[in-house]
């Protein structure tokens, strides 16, 4: 069975984007950059990566992503239409048109569509965000894969968004940077 890992980036009080969805104010420099980027690679979109002068290379963790309409349209308003050419990539949105043959838009359930994918042979699946998608899907995340920025935002994209409902986790290592990013890895309990 496949696991679906929620890795995402988060300030200290638990924002994953501006109010308009934005999440430039991450900070790329650090490093936390080189570690994060040879462990994840496959988490950098297509075309950042071609851009820094990273070749193509196999996923280490994930072969397929998971985006919500939100996410999905940060990119659509740079005019990339498939973030993620090198993962299988799902956006799910009921009002979404399709996009790009290589992004399946998922306009039904999101719980019913990661029990499928789960179930089906391959690497594990990312969540990318966001919060919304992630506080429909928390019953069904396996991992949290948190990077946690020296950051205060005061308002944004919660991490979770959804109703109240308290779900445990258990952590399962840590790594602390000199640049301040915190990389916690949670389990599900």
């Amino acid at each position: 069975m496949r696991t679906l890992s929620y890795y995402i980036a988060s300030t200290v009080d638990g924002f994953i984007a501006t109010p308009d969805g934005a999440a430039d104010f991450f900070p790329w420099e650090g490093d936390h950059n080189a570690v994060m980027t040879a462990e994840y690679p496959e988490t950098l979109p297509t075309h950042v990566a071609a851009a820094v002068g990273l070749p193509p290379s196999e996923p280490r963790h994930f072969d397929t992503v998971l985006m919500g309409r939100g996410t999905y349209e940060v990119v659509l308003k740079e005019g990339i239409r498939s973030p993620y050419a090198h993962l299988r990539q799902y956006v799910f949105s009921t009002g979404l048109e399709q996009q790009h043959p290589d992004v399946e838009i998922v306009p039904g359930d999101p719980v019913a569509k990661v029990r499928e994918l789960k179930a089906q042979e391959g690497k594990g699946i990312w969540l990318c965000g966001g919060g919304v998608l992630a506080g429909a899907l928390r019953e069904e995340i396996d991992e949290l894969l948190v990077k946690i920025y020296p950051i205060v935002a005061g308002s944004g994209i919660p991490l979770f968004d959804g109703e109240f409902r308290a779900t445990g986790f258990r952590l399962t290592a840590h790594r602390v940077f000199d640049s301040g990013m915190a990389f916690m890895t949670y389990s599900r309990l």
